[in-house]
This record gives C-alpha cells, sequence and structure tokens, in this order.
C-alpha cells in the first residue's frame, strides 16, 4: 500500500506524529500511548501495514 495511504490511516485514529527520524517516522497512538515507527518508503508491504497498525491498537487498514 502507499506510504501515504497509511499515514492518513493511522491519523483518522487518533494517531499522531511524534518525531521524523532519519530513516522512520514515529507515530503515537494518542489514548493507548503505543508507538511505533514507520518506514520512509513509497510502498509499505500489507503484513508490514497490518503489524504497524497491531502496534498502535488500531484496526487494520482496508486494501
Amino acid at each position: 500500500m502507499k506510504r501515504i495511504d497509511l499515514l492518513r490511516h493511522i491519523e483518522a485514529h487518533n494517531c499522531r506524529l511524534v518525531r521524523e527520524g532519519g530513516n522512520h517516522t514515529v507515530y503515537l497512538n494518542a489514548l493507548t500511548r503505543k508507538i511505533t515507527a514507520i518506514p520512509r518508503h513509497r510502498e509499505i508491504n500489507e503484513f508490514l501495514a497490518v503489524k504497524i497498525c497491531k502496534d498502535l491498537d488500531i484496526p487494520s487498514p482496508k486494501a
């Protein structure tokens, strides 16, 4: 899936940008206080997108 689509999905579920790292962007779920890193690639593998959503405790994106 496209990275921008994943970021829109994450931000729609009350997650916010914490910081920009060298190769990753770090997001925090404001409700559950869970955090994860998202790589800066144009395309993100579906398995990785599901793992990122699971780490943030939000529903998986619809493909």
